[in-house]
Order: C-alpha cells, then structure tokens, then sequence
C-alpha cells in the first residue's frame, strides 16, 4: 500500500513538474508571438509593401545576445535567410539591416530627408547630447563646419611631425620588449597618445595617461550596451568612465583656455583643440565648457578604437603576405623614404641577387630606385625621415594596401539612422520612426565589383584593375553623404606612418602558433590578441 501511494506521488510530482514546463514554455511563446504582433502593427499603413523578412526575437532584449555571441555571424546567417534587407531587434529598439551600394546609397544620400543619424541610445548616453555623432540638422552642419578646419589638408599636415614622434615612440617600445606584444592593446595605446597629444595637445605624464587609457577603454566597452541604468548594468558602467574622464579633462582644458589667453601659438604648434576653437570663433560660437569636454572624448573615441582596430588589421595582413611587405619595401626604397638598416640590406640583397629578387614587370624601375636610394642616405642618419603629406600621397602601392585592409576587415560593421518617413528599400517598407543599420562589412562581401572578395588582394585598387570605382558606394569604409567620417584622412595617415615605420626599420614575426580569429562586436579585433615579436631590421633577411 505504501508502494503504490509512493507511486502515485511521484506521478503526481512528476505530472505537476511536467505541467510547470509546460505552461512555461507556452508562455514564452506566446510572449514572443505578442512581441512580434507588437512590432508588426507599427507597420506604416498607408504603404501597400511589406515590412521586412526577419525575426524580433524575444521580448525587451530581442536578438541583442545572438547578435553579442554570433559577431558576423549573426548577420551573415540572417542575410542570407532573409535577403539583404531584414528586420531584427537589437540595442533596444527595431532594426532594419541593409546591405548592398544600391540600398546604402539611398539611405546615405537621403541624410536630413528620409533618414536622420541615430546611433543605439546607450552609446548617445555616454558620449552625451553636445557631440558632433548625436546633432543632426543646421546643429551638425555648424559642428561639422567647424572641425572641418581640424582636418583640413592644411592642418593635418601640421600633425604628421608629431604624429610620426608618437608612432616613432611606440614602436621603440614594442621593438624593446623581449617577448611578444600584443599589438590590438598596443595599438589601442598608440592611438590614444595620438589623439591626447596631437589632437588635444594635452601635456599628461606616463602613469596619468596609461590610467586615462583603462578608463576610456571601459568607456568604449560599454558603449554598445542594453540602455538600463541600473546597478552593474553595461550602461551605468560607461557613464562612470565618461564622468570620469570629463572630470580629469575639466582641469586640463581650463588650463590650456587660459594660456591661450596670453599666448598666441603659431600653426607649426597648433593641436586639433586649437583649430577647433579658432574655428568656432570664426563661425560665431563659443563653446562651453561642458561642450569641450564631450568635444574632447568624442575626438579619442574618433581616433581611437577604429583606428587601433586598423592598425591591427594592417599589421595582421602584412604578417600574412610577405611579398606586400616586400613591394611597400621597395616602394619606400624608391621614394627614399627608409632607414639605414633598409637600405643597406637592399643594397646587399640587389649586389648578390639583382635580377631574380626583382619582379618581372618593374625590373628597370627598382633596380633604378635602388641604385637612387643609396644615393639619398644623407636623409637620414638613422630611421625614417620626417615624412610630408605630399611624400606620403607618393606611394601609391601603400595606398593600395591600406585601402584593402579597410575593405577587407573595415573596423565598424556599419551606421545607423533613424527613418524621417516611410520609404521603399528592396521592395519592402522602411516605417517612419524605424532605426536602420547600413551594412559596410556585408556590402564589402558581397559587391559585384570585386572579384574573388574573400581574397586580400591590394592591386585590386591599383590602375590596372581599379575594382572600386565602377560603383561608387560598393567601398564605404568611411561611410558616406553628409555623416561621412570626417577624420578618415587622418585616420589613413596614421595607418600608413605605422606602416612605413613597421617595414622601413623593423622585422616582426607571429609569436603565437596560429592566427587568431577575429571579432566584429563593437570592433574588429582578434580573439585573445594578435601576440606579434618585433625587433629592429638590420642587414640580414626579414622574417616577415
């Protein structure tokens, strides 16, 4: 008798279990189908053409942690599911991805008429309502309008002395260290010294500046984070580094205000923080102090994290293709822009072996441009000399190779907009008030224009094949239309000062087994790092 009551309550326990599941999972599923009815009703009626394939995921969070987890995965698999415009939720709020020049070239040229820029609300929180990314309308073209003069060719031609000291610094220090570097931390370092000490000419010491650098990176962590402030949440995370780095920022900047007040600083000595303000003057506004503040993070978070994930995908690509290393190599032997070490190695490698080293098609012209760059040692005495904008716009081929590692590995996945009305995208319906993700990494994949995508082939921009010009927004590294990133010139000369540092004085090798696998989420970068060894080039072979 106990037996079967035993029994019995087990039956009953494990019914009632089963039951719990059960409802559980009904309800689950019933909340998602609300979820997806809620957003299917915010459908502009007035259009006859259909929302967007797609799913919503599930309630509040959407597909926000598919979209952590999967990186480009996630929008890969759903591309190809859904086609090149679909619906998801992420962030918070409805997205409609798109990819592909035709589709991105409407929302791109339609900025202020059919779209307005809209970055997730946890990043317009932290960088706060005064930066250049949150105005829009007449307030982002008078922003615009005044650091335009900051990256002016003028300007910037101001910066590359002091730009090339800081990378000069930087790669001393990584040649210096006896194991291996890890060169996204590294080159997160780099870019923020540039952007504290170039752009904002401020004047911190060491231990202050590596202490400013960890708080900015838990800024940019955070910056892409479900818009909750509450206790450990991503978001109040980032607002505690912002307030922060405004707080150190403060003191500094009411310095620098008032010794512009006695001193006049001629343009040889002028930072972006100078320009920007003389600037301002110029087109009858003054800025606050709190506006400098949020000027002065949005100018690191500018040139910083894409920039350091830039020049990681650089350096990655060289590691993986020796003869690009060695095609820069002979360019900057031919231009003279190379130190003693390369030089001399060239010339021993051109006495033993002149012909066979040489590629078939430029025989004549780099055995001349050898021959001219041991001529022109009196340059230097040692390492790269200063460089110029016009030196730089001399090499083509480092062009070339920039212009490919932006394409193929573009730091950001896209942008995002806000749509101003109800428009027509790939046959489907773009809602008023939907937010709208343009894909750059997807439209990089997938253009017609470029022949075998997957490959990392520079000459693909070369005048021989010059695949990007046949459709003009197929490369959008920078974005384009009005919101085009302003600093992308400044952005390419850091990338290609790195690269002619790198390779006109220095050897470097992978000091891991095998290369690391990339993240896309919020930037490219690798997984655990990209651990490389470098050391200074002397007259032997490189490794690279």
């Amino acid at each position: 008798m106990d037996m079967v009551l035993l029994e019995s309550q087990n039956f009953s326990a494990l019914v009632t279990a089963l039951t719990s599941v059960l409802s559980v999972l009904l309800l689950l599923a019933v909340s998602r189908q609300l979820w997806t009815f809620r957003w299917t009703i915010t459908r502009d009626r007035e259009s006859k053409l259909p929302l967007p394939k797609g799913s919503m995921g599930w309630p509040i969070v959407g597909e926000t942690l598919h979209w952590l987890v999967q990186g480009s995965n996630f929008h890969i698999s759903r591309r190809e599911k859904y086609g090149n415009v679909f619906k998801t939720h992420l962030l918070g709020k409805p997205v409609i991805r798109v990819t592909g020049a035709e589709n991105i070239r409407k929302i791109l040229l339609g900025e202020h008429s059919l779209v307005c820029t809209q970055w997730p609300q946890s990043t317009r929180i932290i960088l706060g309502p005064n930066t250049l990314v949150n105005s829009i309308g007449d307030l982002h073209r008078q922003k615009r309008n005044i650091l335009a003069k900051v990256f002016s060719r003028g300007t910037l031609e101001t910066y590359v002395p002091r730009l090339q000291d800081v990378v000069k610094c930087e790669v001393s220090k990584w040649c210096s260290d006896p194991g291996s570097v890890d060169v996204y931390s590294a080159s997160k370092a780099l870019t923020f010294r540039i952007a504290i000490r170039v752009l904002l000419g401020l004047s911190i010491e060491e231990s202050h500046m590596d202490y400013l650098s960890k708080i900015f990176e838990q800024l940019m962590n955070n910056l892409f984070s479900l818009p909750f402030d509450v206790p450990l949440s991503g978001l109040r995370k980032g607002i505690k580094a912002r307030e922060i780095l405004q707080k150190c920022m403060e003191q500094i900047i009411k310095e620098k205000l008032q010794k512009q007040q006695v001193e006049d600083k001629d343009e040889e000595h002028m930072d972006a923080f100078d320009y920007m303000l003389s600037s301002a003057k110029e087109n009858g506004h003054e800025f606050s102090v709190q506006e400098l503040k949020e000027t002065a993070v949005e100018l690191i978070f500018a040139a910083h994290s894409t920039t350091a994930s830039a020049s990681t995908s650089l350096i990655l690509q060289l590691l993986k293709h020796a003869s690009v290393c060695e095609k820069v190599r002979l360019e900057l032997l031919a231009h003279g822009v190379a130190g003693d070490a390369l030089r001399a190695r060239s010339a021993r490698d051109n006495a033993e072996n002149p012909v066979e080293r040489t590629p078939r098609s430029r025989d004549n012209d780099i055995i001349s441009a050898r021959r001219e760059s041991a001529e022109r040692s009196q340059r230097s005495s040692c390492g790269v000399p200063y460089l110029t904008l016009k030196k730089v716009g001399e090499l083509s081929y480092l062009d070339c190779v920039v212009k490919e590692v932006l394409r193929f590995l573009p730091p950001v996945s896209g942008g995002y907009r806000t749509a101003l009305q109800t428009f027509e995208l790939d046959g489907c319906q773009i809602p008023k008030g939907w937010s709208v993700m343009y894909s750059i990494r997807d439209t990089h994949e997938t253009a017609a224009v470029y022949q075998t995508p997957d490959l990392f082939d520079p000459d693909r921009f070369g005048p021989e094949k010059n695949e990007n010009k046949s459709e003009r927004f197929s490369y959008i590294p920078f974005g384009g239309g009005t919101r085009s990133c302003i600093g992308r010139e400044l952005a390419q000369i850091i990338l290609k000062t790195l690269a002619i540092e790198l390779l006109a004085t220095t050897e470097f090798e992978l000091a891991s087994k095998t290369f690391p696998k990339m993240q896309t989420v919020p930037v490219v970068h690798p997984v655990g790092g990209l651990h490389v060894s470098f050391k200074y080039l002397h007259s032997g072979n490189s490794t690279t």
